[in-house]
C-alpha cells in the first residue's frame, strides 16, 4: 500500500459519518458513509496533475468518483480540471475529499482552496470569458476588451517570496490575488509585485478592476 493511500485511509476513518474505508486496489479506495452511496477515490502522490495523468487514472480506475492530489502543494492543470468535471469526477486535495464525503457531493466537488474564488470571478457579468490555465491561474477577458491574467495565492499574509514564486512557476501575471479571506498581503509582497509589474490585492480591490471601475 502506498504512503498516500495509508494516510488517506487513516484520516478518512476519522471523518464524521464514515462507516468504512478500504483499499480496493492500487491507489483506489472505497468509502462508505451513513446515508450516502459508496464512492471510490483515487489518491495520487503527484505534485502536478495534467490531463494525461487524469485520463490515465480514469482509464485505470473507471469507477473513480474523485481524484485526490494528496501532496499539499499539488498543482492541477486547467485541462485536467475540465476533463474531470466533464466526466462528473470530483477533484482536489484531502480536505476537499473529506468535506465532499460529509456534503454528499463527491462527484462534483472542486478544490476547496480555490472553489469560492473561481466562483466569484465567474459570477461577474463584466467577465466575458475565462481560460483556467491551472487551478490558481485564470486568464480572463472583460466586457471592455481588456485581458487580465490572475494568479491566486492562499497564504494568510503573502510574502515577497510567495509573489515571486508564483511568477517564476507560472509566468507573468497582471494580478496576484490573495484569496485567503482572513489575511492580507505584506508590504514586501506588494513591493515585489510592483517590481515585477503586477498588482497584489484582495477581492475588494480586484472586483472593481474586473468591473472596469
Amino acid at each position: 500500500m502506498s504512503w498516500q493511500v495509508a494516510y488517506a485511509l487513516k484520516s478518512i476513518h476519522d471523518v464524521r459519518g464514515v462507516t468504512g474505508a478500504e483499499n480496493i486496489r492500487g491507489d483506489a479506495i472505497k468509502i462508505t458513509a451513513q446515508s450516502r452511496p459508496e464512492s471510490v477515490a483515487v489518491i495520487s502522490d503527484a505534485d502536478f496533475i495534467d490531463v494525461t495523468l487524469a485520463k490515465g487514472y480514469h482509464q485505470q480506475y473507471p469507477e473513480m468518483d474523485f481524484l485526490c492530489g494528496y501532496r499539499k502543494g499539488t498543482v492541477w492543470e486547467g485541462a485536467a480540471i475540465k476533463y474531470l468535471e466533464g466526466q462528473k469526477i470530483g477533484w482536489g486535495n484531502s480536505g476537499t475529499l473529506t468535506s465532499a464525503i460529509q456534503d454528499d457531493n463527491v462527484k462534483t466537488a472542486a478544490h476547496k482552496e480555490f472553489f469560492f474564488s473561481d466562483r466569484l470571478i465567474r459570477q461577474l457579468r463584466s467577465v466575458t470569458s475565462i481560460d483556467r490555465e491551472f487551478d490558481r491561474i485564470h486568464s480572463v477577458t472583460l466586457a471592455d476588451g481588456r485581458k487580465l491574467r490572475i494568479g491566486m495565492v492562499m497564504e494568510y499574509e503573502p510574502t515577497a517570496e510567495a509573489v515571486r514564486s508564483l511568477w517564476d512557476r507560472f509566468g507573468a501575471v497582471d494580478v496576484v490575488w490573495n484569496i485567503n479571506p482572513n489575511g492580507k498581503p505584506t508590504q514586501k509582497a506588494i513591493e515585489a509585485g510592483q517590481e515585477l509589474g503586477c498588482k497584489v490585492m484582495k477581492w475588494e480591490e480586484l472586483k472593481p478592476l474586473l468591473k472596469g471601475r
